[in-house]
């Protein structure tokens, strides 16, 4: 992950340095060479996402000449990508942004015991119906929304037991599908309030600038610019409810007709597609990538 552009690019290669010296760590090395169930640790997989979309983003700044302001509107991201989304736009500095992602997944896995809580994804339930579910199933235990991700597909997430009730409870409303998830553990719930403390702590340690544009934020699904209050925000997000399909509505309602996913995969672009045919979605995520899309700006 982020090898081919660390070759093709001397900035994407300058990322990916900076975050390993920024982490006393060679976090590329494991990257490129594993092993993977190291680099999927949560502590680890963090920073790695977010350094490929820096990487990318600071690669189509360079290659094209141009900066994020001149070209975007607003910048997102889908739980940890809202830090990436905010290195991007300058709110954070890269070293920083990394330090935070490191010290956020170890946090959460530590927030809750492995094997106690769980996480499952609802396919074909109206989000309304979704919350439902997660409410009749918490019985003692938690259970909750954890990301509305669009029309169809939203993720639960809280104690091991309220979210298999939940999977269950699920099929019999008329889920598609209703799979348990393989995650470390029950993030974007209530479970997680150790992790929003440690992240309160680290976050009021960091010098924040405003973003060069507004963040859409995963748990209002609106603009916002202060610092303060995007500090605010990306605590409550460590137990709040990640908002992406309002997001992509919201930024369509402000008058986007296209947005750009920069890192790996196409996940978010796919989302897109499901939420509001009318935006345009694009992935861009390798060497070959930037170069098509620059010729098309």
């Amino acid at each position: 992950m982020g090898k081919e552009l660390a070759d093709a690019f001397p900035t994407a290669k300058a990322v990916f340095d900076e975050v390993d010296d920024a982490l006393g760590q060679d976090l590329s090395s494991l990257m490129w060479g594993g092993p993977i169930d190291e680099l999927t640790l949560t502590e680890n997989a963090q920073p790695a996402l977010m350094a490929v979309s820096v990487a990318v983003m600071r690669t189509l700044e360079s290659e094209g000449g141009w900066s994020l302001a001149d070209k975007a509107s607003f910048v997102a991201g889908h739980s940890l990508g809202e830090y990436s989304a905010l290195a991007a736009a300058g709110t954070f500095t890269l070293a920083d942004t990394a330090r935070l992602l490191k010290t956020r997944g170890r946090a959460m896995q530590a927030a809750v015991p492995v094997g106690e809580g769980a996480m499952a994804a609802m396919l074909g339930l109206s989000f309304e119906d979704a919350m439902a579910v997660a409410a009749e199933a918490a019985g003692d235990g938690v259970c909750s929304a954890a990301n509305d991700n669009a029309d169809g597909q939203v993720v639960i997430s809280g104690s091991k037991a309220a979210v298999e009730r939940a999977a269950v409870l699920a099929k019999e409303k008329g889920a598609k599908r209703a799979m348990l998830l393989p995650v470390s553990a029950p993030f974007h719930c209530a479970l997680m309030q150790p992790a929003a403390d440690a992240m309160a702590e680290a976050l009021a340690a960091v010098e924040m600038k405003a973003p060069c544009v507004p963040v859409v934020a995963n748990v209002t699904a609106s603009a916002v610019s202060d610092p303060d209050e995007i500090r605010k925000l990306l605590v409550e997000q460590v137990t709040g409810m990640v908002r992406w399909r309002e997001s992509v509505q919201y930024l369509a309602a402000q008058g986007v007709t296209e947005l750009v996913e920069t890192g790996a995969g196409k996940v978010l672009t796919g989302l897109t597609r499901r939420i509001d045919k009318s935006v345009g979605g694009s992935a861009v995520g390798t060497p070959e990538g930037i170069s098509s899309f620059l010729e098309t700006l």
